[in-house]
């Protein structure tokens, strides 16, 4: 990604990472993504905000010479999270008298995480302002977005808001600014359901307390900048409110098929009482398509196998996975099968303590499902059809 002028004086200098399929060794990258690093050149001072993966500190490096950036006397740290902050110790070899500016919770990780030395340092306030000389950097405290050190970036006079992770996306594209807002906002849901959404009571409060900046331009930390703020703006408020679509999600596993004609019956049920139903077969599922699915669901159905006396492991990942995400899911119900006995239902709904959910009654077969089992579904569809039903009319 070459030196690119946002505003006058104000410039994306990261890098593109067109590669990368894994992130923290976890989280799929399908479209790769960004590293957003900025320059602002004020009258007196020069900033950097945020740097970039270290893998990709040459692309940075090259980017400031072309600029021909002599000095850089401030470094804004809005996260310390290596993919932003892991090319700071090669900014202040080159730029010794640089500052490293941020909070003090930040501070702290950063000398623990890159061995940055104290003195580096500047610590702001939540509020604090910082002048360049014509251009001035207001620093907002949002912790939870989605380390507990976050800060945001507002540069007042062009109306330019650096969030960092917040309102990002994972997707390698050339295009500064987002073009195809279909493609961004898939790309975005993925990266909130997949990173924030655990969070999604604290960003509430955070796009609470932007309300009052005047924005124009939104320029995260990963992804195209957004120079119409209210698509993603808007799109979040989506997103963290409490609302829920009538939708179903079925994580599944079938090992001898028992299960996988449970599922099968019970998305044709839900079909023809006209809700929506995702299945997901965890055999083959990216787990980052799971993870948006949760994001709109009223229902949660966790269908599983019976492995000696417990789920099948594919299906502990995937509960694993939605307890800790902690989506706005209203119900939840298990189907499955077993051949002698065992635990599988009760390790399934003891592992869904992080998820305010209503249980529906749950659907266990011995062996092969026979005709009352499927009576038993068309019942769980029939349930899970009413609640929706209800949500609708409260709201």
């Amino acid at each position: 990604m070459n030196a690119r002028e946002i505003k006058p004086g104000v410039y994306s200098v990261g890098a593109i990472d067109w590669d990368r399929r894994l992130f923290d060794e976890l989280i799929p990258l399908p479209d790769g993504t960004t590293y957003n690093s900025y320059l602002i050149k004020g009258g007196k001072k020069t900033a950097l905000i945020d740097t970039v993966d270290p893998t990709k500190e040459k692309e940075l490096m090259e980017n400031l010479r072309k600029l021909g950036i002599n000095k850089i006397d401030y470094i804004i740290v809005n996260h310390a999270e290596q993919d932003h902050s892991g090319t700071i110790p090669k900014i202040l070899k080159l730029h010794p008298d640089a500052k490293v500016v941020t909070n003090p919770k930040c501070k702290g990780m950063l000398m623990e995480l890159l061995l940055i030395p104290e003195g580096n340092f500047i610590t702001v306030d939540n509020g604090e302002n910082l002048s360049l000389g014509d251009k001035t950097l207001e620093f907002i405290y949002a912790p939870w977005v989605h380390w507990p050190e976050t800060m945001l970036t507002y540069l007042k006079e062009d109306k330019i808001l650096f969030p960092c992770d917040l309102f990002g996306s994972h997707l390698a594209t050339s295009d500064l600014y987002v073009q195809d807002e279909a493609k961004v906002y898939e790309s975005a849901k993925r990266y909130y359901a997949e990173i924030m959404m655990p969070f999604r009571n604290n960003i509430k409060r955070h796009l609470e307390k932007i309300e009052k900046l005047e924005i124009e331009i939104i320029a995260p930390s990963h992804g195209p900048i957004h120079s119409r703020p209210e698509f993603i703006l808007d799109s979040y408020r989506n997103w963290v409110s409490d609302e829920v679509k009538s939708e179903v999600v079925i994580p599944y596993v079938s090992m001898h098929g028992s299960t996988d004609k449970m599922v099968g019956h019970l998305v044709n049920a839900l079909m023809e009482r006209n809700i929506t139903v995702k299945p997901f077969n965890l055999t083959r599922t990216d787990i980052g398509e799971l993870a948006i699915a949760f994001v709109d669901a009223a229902t949660i159905v966790i269908a599983s196998p019976t492995v000696l006396l417990g789920p099948h492991p594919n299906v502990i990942s995937a509960v694993y996975l939605a307890n800790a995400l902690k989506p706005k899911v209203k119900f939840a119900s298990v189907i499955g099968s077993y051949g002698w006995g065992g635990k599988m239902l009760e390790q399934i709904t003891g592992m869904l303590g992080n998820l305010k959910v209503e249980l529906i009654e749950p659907v266990i077969v011995k062996g092969h499902p026979g005709k009352e089992d499927f009576k038993s579904l068309d019942r769980l569809a029939d349930e899970i059809l009413h609640k929706h039903a209800a949500l609708r009319k409260e709201i």
